[in-house]
């Protein structure tokens, strides 16, 4: 685990998350689209949105206008709903995001990762979001079993690194799994981990 910690904060040692957004609620809504879709989609989008619309007119807006919004999206139909539904969820709580799990996963279209990355990167709480990039470096690193679920990799890794690194750790292995542990031919090459690395199909 050292070893992949090192490796990480040398190829990553500041990483960012990759949604853009210039508030809390943006992000959360940033967040929610993000989900079946790339950031770079979602970043177009969501410019788009919040030049239109802040959280109170979202909240009145007309689904088929949102629709029109979030066409380029995976799911729009159902995100048009959902980020509608947060608004005025956020509103009724006194335009407060909850900083909980438990209060998170009432709002539509939020899930545990969804949840996970909003109280990590909002709150500062050590959370590990999984994503199908750490699905994929957990199992090929053996840290995880291949038919281990995200909840179940997410359980294992909060046990095997430092409390302290999750939030910093969860957004390097999402880089390291977008630029050199590819789910189609990764770059085994250059990769400080092959030595430790499982994967069957490894060149």
């Amino acid at each position: 685990m050292n070893k992949v910690i090192n490796y990480l904060d040398k190829l990553y040692p500041n990483p960012k998350p990759q949604l853009n957004s210039n508030n809390s609620f943006e992000f959360l809504i940033a967040v929610v689209l993000s989900a079946q879709c790339t950031d770079v989609k979602v970043n177009k989008v969501i410019k788009v949105l919040f030049e239109k619309y802040d959280i109170n007119s979202l909240a009145f807006a007309k689904i088929s206008d949102l629709e029109q919004i979030l066409k380029p999206l995976g799911m729009y139909r159902k995100k048009s709903i959902y980020i509608k539904n947060i608004a005025n969820k956020i509103i009724d709580n006194n335009y407060i995001i909850p900083n909980n799990m438990k209060d998170l996963i009432k709002l539509d279209g939020v899930g545990r990762k969804v949840a996970n990355v909003v109280m990590a990167q909002l709150y500062n709480k050590s959370c590990m979001p999984v994503d199908t990039h750490i699905l994929r470096i957990s199992k090929r690193l053996g840290i995880a079993n291949d038919k281990d679920n995200a909840y179940i990799v997410e359980k294992k890794l909060v046990t095997v690194f430092s409390e302290s690194k999750l939030n910093k750790l969860h957004l390097q292995l999402i880089s390291f799994g977008r630029q050199i542990c590819t789910a189609r031919k990764p770059k085994c090459s250059e990769c400080e981990l092959k030595d430790i690395c499982i994967y069957e199909k490894k060149s």
